[in-house]
């Protein structure tokens, strides 16, 4: 039967909607690990249809992380995962395959086969290992404050935080879960060794009915479509689709929102210029890193990002020039962290606290 991929209604599927990026270092290797689908309402994905929120991974797509080198405009290193039908149980086969230079941009190309595996499990390769599966959802914000962000920014208006009291901030992500896919990668590997200066993405893709894949999803810097494009949960906007480097007119939209803000907050004496310059950092929208370091996503500092980082908190004071204490921190979420890989909690040992 046609399973109609190229319609709006198979791309509007929390399967493929990504939640976070985070790359740090653990272990003796680098972590790139991305989070989908949350249950953060109650349903997979709290803005979709029911018949569109679906355990698991998509068995029809690809999960790709994408790895530029010094600043590269076009990466060199895809890690691309993917899945076959759930069993009786719920449990999916995967493959992660490596695609480098040109093949890394090419979605025709094969690459190499890494490792085979199913979810669930922690399965390892050459150089490289891999968890995918539900865990608990070690993000942690409390939305109040988020709207209160996002509208200013919408509206190009001063954040109003009167009446917000950081000590009353509740984790809105408390008991929900996420699927995610984690990969850890040896510092032995001869692209991702100690001191190499990378920028990461993530994106997922979806086949077509012609035989091609279409880009669905994708996620660089945190908290950009919670703040910048909170209401395209249908993945709308040609942001969700098009490359880091190919974002013109979503940086000129971010520019000229933010100085409107910041303006109006009256806490930069050159609005435009402040404007200018966190557009400069968020774009294009890649997640510098530089391998072996220590990972902190901070105002101002942004290396990498640990699921323990406070990355609302940093965006939040980001986009309004002036602190915005979240109330929150890593304690919030400690439980849902491990110093083993895969370094998060699945869903089964959730389950039993």
């Amino acid at each position: 039967m046609s399973h109609h991929l190229d319609t709006p209604e198979a791309w509007q599927n929390g399967q493929l909607y990504i939640d976070d990026l985070y790359v740090y270092t653990a272990d003796s290797g680098t972590v790139l690990a991305m989070d989908l689908n949350s249950d953060v309402t109650g349903g997979l994905h709290p803005d979709l249809d029911e018949s569109q929120a679906q355990p698991g991974f998509h068995h029809e797509a690809r999960y790709e992380f994408k790895v530029h080198f010094d600043g590269a405009e076009r990466e060199a290193l895809t890690y691309r995962v993917t899945f076959g039908e759930p069993d009786a149980d719920g449990t999916q086969a995967l493959q992660l395959r490596v695609l480098t230079d040109e093949q890394a941009r090419e979605d025709g190309a094969e690459g190499e086969l890494a490792l085979s595996g199913n979810t669930g499990e922690v399965t390892a390769g050459s150089g490289v290992r891999l968890f995918a599966g539900r865990v608990g959802d070690p993000f942690y914000v409390d939305l109040s404050l988020l709207a209160r962000v996002n509208g200013a920014v919408k509206d190009g208006t001063a954040v109003d935080l009167s009446g917000w009291d950081p000590a009353q901030a509740r984790n809105s992500f408390a008991d929900t879960t996420v699927e995610t896919i984690v990969l850890e990668v040896s510092h032995q590997d001869r692209l991702l060794h100690p001191g190499a200066r990378i920028g990461v993405w993530c994106a997922t893709k979806l086949a077509t009915d012609s035989g091609g894949w279409r880009a669905i999803n994708r996620a660089g810097h945190p908290m950009m479509w919670p703040i910048f494009w909170p209401d395209d949960v249908r993945f709308a906007d040609a942001l969700s689709s098009r490359h880091p480097y190919e974002l013109d007119e979503e940086r000129r939209y971010v520019e000229r929102q933010l100085t409107a803000v910041v303006a109006a907050n009256g806490t930069s004496e050159d609005p435009q210029g402040y404007g200018e310059a966190v557009a400069e950092i968020l774009f294009p929208d890649v997640l510098p890193f530089i391998v072996g370091t220590r990972a902190v996503y901070s105002y101002p500092h942004h290396n990498g990002r640990s699921p323990a980082g406070n990355a609302p908190e940093a965006m939040m004071s980001l986009v309004s020039c002036t602190a915005v204490p979240s109330g929150l921190g890593p304690s919030t979420s400690a439980h849902l962290r491990r110093d083993e890989f895969p370094y998060v909690v699945p869903m089964a040992l959730v389950a039993r606290r």
